[in-house]
């Protein structure tokens, strides 16, 4: 039993340590960030539904590891070689674009939600 306590542990420390590392150095992470903080506020001032405010936060969430992600496959280019390479630019633009995809993603739930209050 100590054992598994030990790499649930050792698992908390090392993502912390990751997600420390990409706030000091990912602006896009802090402008993610703010939109979540606002899309939050907006999702429980809102009278909107249980499960709507839960698709909107998860969403605001699930932006915030694409970044991660993002972040992990810039970090495994540029340590392979910082030279310009096809297949490298490939990995990065896809790593963008998974962002991108994700937070267009949740602003297509909030027009939903958005149009649900409306109509």
């Amino acid at each position: 039993m100590r054992e598994h306590y030990e790499r649930l542990r050792m698992r908390a420390v090392w993502s912390w340590q990751g997600l420390r590392h990409i706030w000091t150095t990912e602006g896009s992470l802090h402008q993610w960030m703010w939109a979540n903080i606002v899309s939050a506020l907006l999702a429980f001032v809102l009278p909107i539904s249980a499960g709507e405010r839960g698709m909107l936060l998860m969403g605001g969430v699930m932006v915030l590891a694409f970044e991660c992600l993002n972040t992990a496959i810039e970090r495994v280019v540029d340590d392979v070689g910082e030279e310009r390479r096809a297949l490298a630019k490939q990995a990065k633009d896809s790593g963008s674009a998974a962002v991108a995809v994700a937070g267009t993603a949740v602003g297509l739930a909030w027009l939903c939600v958005l149009g649900g209050l409306v109509f």
